[in-house]
């Protein structure tokens, strides 16, 4: 498989607006390593390999265990994730697969006492455009280069 397009080049305004929300994304309300296991499940659900291999490596980098980030499709059953990490894991799910269920309140009552107002509309826009970036990527066929 090689890389249909170099959309970066192509479009580099589309590519500065999205990188221009990662730049937002990387200071605001949410702690880094929460971020990184956030942009790497949403990745999973999307299978986006470029993006796979990019933030386990900064999640690690992070100091997020190997244990989480081995486990992450099985977050829901792990007991070592902290009660925020698995809120924050199951809003991703929900905003990922906003087409199956429309993100429901229920989901919604459980993940809102985890997290401020501010905190909560930042991981809401962290998933948003680690969907976009996924959708991208995958679509264009961005592969990470071996390391």
């Amino acid at each position: 498989m090689s890389t249909r397009l170099d959309y970066a080049h192509i479009v580099p305004e589309a590519h500065r607006a999205l990188a221009a929300l990662n730049r937002y994304l990387a200071d605001c309300s949410l702690e880094a390593p929460l971020r990184y296991l956030v942009e790497l499940r949403v990745s999973q659900i999307n299978g986006c390999v470029f993006c796979l291999d990019k933030h386990s490596h900064q999640a690690r980098e992070v100091g997020v265990p190997q244990q989480k980030l081995d486990c992450l499709p099985g977050w829901d059953e792990a007991l070592f994730y902290s009660e925020r990490e698995r809120a924050a894991l199951l809003w991703a799910e929900a905003v990922t697969r906003v087409s199956e269920d429309h993100v429901p309140d229920a989901v919604f009552a459980a993940v809102r006492p985890h997290f401020t107002d501010r905190e909560l509309a930042d991981l809401t826009f962290l998933i948003a455009n680690m969907n976009a970036w996924n959708r991208v990527a995958i679509s264009f066929r961005k592969l990470p280069e071996a390391r």
